[in-house]
């Protein structure tokens, strides 16, 4: 009777656990690979595997994408620094939203999601795929937010390179699905993919 009220318990208690917000480690911004070697390793890299990335490497790769390098400015240009750019990292465990100034990811949609996140299988088995958002009541245009956007994720394979990660940038996106799940506005528009992890 005791075993069974005991395995009871452990299965209420598995129920009750979900994913939650996540407190990143400090990125680490020195050090790596010198610019121009990491320029010369950049290239798209389908082949990634399922193996977890820690989550100290995963705060470097997002900081990279969208992180603040001095006051109140971020790694990337945007538009008259409007900072309409969102950054989202959809995971195994959930799609969280990456927030910079407090170097932390706020749970959006717990499960796994990384089926919407892409059409290639590639993408439904990565540790980390990064969806990049337009705010646009933010009051920039398409053109604008794109070259932000292009900046960010320029950045990630420059990062990914830096680590000997693969990565590679994505417009295959299920844009329409995201949008639910996420609950994004009428004005946030999903703009890129990108899919960074250990090669096979």
């Amino acid at each position: 009777m005791k075993t069974l009220f005991l395995t009871a318990a452990i299965l209420f208690v598995s129920a009750c656990v979900t994913a939650q917000d996540v407190k990143l480690p400090t990125p680490q911004t020195t050090g790596g690979k010198p610019l121009f070697d990491a320029f010369r390793s950049r290239q798209s890299d389908r082949n990634i595997s399922d193996a977890n990335l820690d989550l100290q490497t995963i705060s470097e790769v997002l900081w990279s994408a969208y992180g603040f390098n001095r006051n109140d400015k971020r790694v990337i240009p945007t538009a008259n620094n409007k900072q309409e750019i969102e950054v989202y990292a959809v995971l195994k465990d959930g799609i969280y939203l990456y927030d910079a100034k407090n170097n932390a990811l706020i749970l959006k949609a717990s499960g796994d999601h990384r089926k919407i996140a892409g059409a290639q299988p590639f993408v439904h088995i990565a540790p980390l795929n990064i969806i990049y958002v337009a705010d646009f009541s933010k009051g920039t245009t398409l053109l604008q937010s794109s070259v932000a956007c292009g900046a960010a994720s320029q950045n990630v394979y420059l990062a990914s390179a830096s680590k000997g990660l693969g990565c590679v940038v994505r417009t295959t996106i299920n844009s329409e699905e995201l949008h639910k799940v996420l609950k994004l506005t009428a004005d946030q528009q999903v703009l890129l993919g990108q899919t960074v992890g250990k090669t096979k």
